[in-house]
């Protein structure tokens, strides 16, 4: 498959001219004014632009989706959960990284259907890579200039075995959000897997570095909205991972009032038995 002569070839291509406006506000000389939303959330003109040319783009590609986008208004539930199909876009995921000018962000763009992320692309524009996942054909990386190459997630090491070559298992977890529950995760983890080495990032990079088998998993029991993740979702799910609420059912999208996620948890091995390992965890998180 050549993802860039289909659907997910032409998404990726809008995301890329998003990335390169963004990219125009990111590098220059005056600096950037920043704004805060209401939930406290930083605004920047690179997000606008970014909107603008991916709605704009999407709803000329396909003018009968509705585009749900977090830089826009979004309808009540009422109106949107009818839909069927939509896309679902986070223009600039990461914006507090994108401040901070540490190249940590994204520009997400998913296409959902009956709530579940089914074709996703995650640029990242400071690297100018792509994340490419359609759940029917694959997952990918396309670094600039060059022709999509497929990943997928990796298996993990049996523990115990004494085998000294193992990969580490790696937790990758957000750099500018605090989750309080990570220590106890952490800890669980190294009780059943040995030694685990933790890797902190912004944006949706966490799902795409399991989905490319260069970390492990992400617990996320502190909030995100579904625009964070749907992309990513997709990507990951393509690769051979899944993103699952605290009880262990695949996370869905649009399928109530609020537009805020569950609590997660993103993985790549789906063999393990995280519902053992971290279940009691979980469980006493949902309790306080």
């Amino acid at each position: 498959m050549n993802p860039g002569k289909t659907m997910l070839g032409k998404i990726e291509a809008i995301a890329r001219r998003a990335g390169a406006a963004i990219m125009e506000v990111y590098q220059s000389a005056g600096g950037m004014e920043v704004q805060y939303k209401d939930d406290d959330s930083p605004l920047t003109e690179a997000d606008r632009k970014a909107n603008a040319i991916i709605t704009g783009a999407l709803e000329r590609l396909e003018p009968r989706l509705p585009v749900l986008s977090e830089e826009s208004m979004p309808p009540d539930f009422a109106e949107r959960g009818r839909w069927r199909s939509y896309w679902l876009v986070d223009p600039l995921d990461g914006t507090r990284e994108f401040v901070k000018r540490n190249g940590e962000f994204t520009v997400n763009i998913a296409r959902v259907n009956e709530g579940v992320a089914e074709l996703g692309v995650v640029h990242v524009p400071v690297s100018g890579a792509s994340y490419l996942g359609d759940i029917a054909s694959g997952a990918f990386r396309q670094k600039a200039g060059e022709s999509p190459a497929p990943i997928q997630v990796r298996k993990i090491s049996e523990p115990g075995r004494g085998d000294s070559h193992r990969e580490l298992l790696k937790i990758v977890a957000s750099r500018s959000h605090p989750d309080f529950h990570l220590e106890s995760v952490h800890k669980r983890l190294e009780a059943e897997f040995g030694e685990v080495e933790l890797v902190n990032m912004g944006s949706s990079l966490k799902i795409c570095l399991i989905a490319e088998g260069k970390a492990d998993i992400y617990p996320r029991l502190a909030p995100t909205s579904e625009w964070d993740t749907a992309a990513a979702h997709a990507v990951l799910t393509a690769a051979g991972g899944e993103i699952t609420d605290t009880r262990f059912a695949s996370l869905r999208y649009n399928s109530k009032e609020g537009l805020l996620n569950p609590h997660f948890l993103a993985v790549g091995d789906r063999s393990q038995q995280w519902r053992k390992i971290l279940g009691p965890i979980f469980d006493s998180a949902a309790a306080n």
